[in-house]
């Protein structure tokens, strides 16, 4: 069965709705801020990075925990947290010999339960 339901994506007039493009405009972030918002999505981009904010969210883990969990090398996991860390997503305290990781805030639970909320609404 062939569904006849074209998408919308697109007015069809030119009318444009002034006041509602001033109030926006007038909220509207600088470029600067929502540049800075795009790269902090994008670092939530990435599967690997996503597992591994998943599996801090459930408990503060050290790099080897979270290689033998993901089964990829220390190595790969190092790199994945030099990113996170970069974007403030997760942070690290030592205890001797040991780093362990975990979110850097309740706003980085936050952004994964809202995502995952979102995901299963579909």
């Amino acid at each position: 069965m062939v569904d006849n339901i074209v998408p919308i994506d697109r007015c069809d007039c030119d009318v444009i709705h002034q006041d509602v493009v001033n109030r926006v405009r007038k909220k509207m972030p600088e470029e600067e801020i929502l540049l800075d918002l795009a790269e902090l999505f994008k670092v939530f981009g990435d599967s690997t990075r996503i597992r591994i904010l998943w599996a801090l969210e459930e408990s503060e883990m050290c790099v080897c925990d979270i290689a033998n969990l993901l089964n990829m090398t220390q190595s790969a996991i190092s790199h994945q947290l030099r990113v996170l860390r970069q974007a403030a997503l997760v942070k690290s305290r030592r205890d001797g010999k040991v780093v362990y990781y975990s979110l850097d805030d309740e706003h980085v639970e936050q952004i994964i339960d809202q995502g995952m909320t979102h995901i299963h609404e579909k």
